[in-house]
């Protein structure tokens, strides 16, 4: 569920895409992250940000991450997978003690449901392959935009139910 590309020449740029994980409110998402890695890699964690637009808690506006893996928990034998998967992992665990996108936090420990259906439908726009959001027989929608910037608001899997994911936010 996680593909690389680096950059040729230089490897400060890495560009990944995360496939969102199933029964989440990203399922069916395909999230671009750009990891950049400074001189003093590996003694310091790279810079994590999503390019794709998300809506969680941990993910400010502007796409930066907040995980501990890159800030104070950052161990310099740690590698790029283990900072990508942690990043996957976001995506199944958020932690709205340490929310970004403090709306989203708030939502997520207040109302489940309603986090999950912003959550959705910020990655039915934002992060759906374009290919796969137009259904084949889908209707002109009425707008001055162009049918195919409307094609993404009636994808039937972006109102696919998601399990509710509280049961995974207890505390071990």
């Amino acid at each position: 569920g996680i593909s690389v590309q680096v950059g040729e020449g230089a490897v400060s740029e890495i560009n990944a895409t995360i496939e969102g994980p199933q029964d989440t409110p990203y399922e069916g998402g395909r999230f671009q992250v750009r990891l950049t890695i400074d001189d003093s890699f590996p003694d310091t964690p790279p810079r994590g940000v999503f390019v794709t637009r998300i809506f969680h808690p941990n993910v400010s506006e502007k796409g930066e991450i907040c995980v501990n893996t890159l800030k104070r928990d950052w161990q310099k034998h740690y590698g790029i997978e283990h900072v990508l998967v942690t990043v996957k992992c976001l995506l199944i665990y958020p932690n709205p003690e340490s929310a970004l996108n403090e709306e989203a936090g708030k939502l997520l420990l207040e109302r489940y449901d309603d986090y999950a259906r912003h959550a959705r439908l910020i990655t039915s726009i934002h992060a759906r392959p374009k290919a796969a959001a137009a259904p084949a027989a889908a209707p002109a929608a009425s707008s001055d935009k162009p049918a195919a910037a409307n094609a993404e608001n009636n994808d039937p899997a972006a109102k696919k139910p998601v399990a509710d994911k509280r049961k995974n936010l207890r505390r071990l």
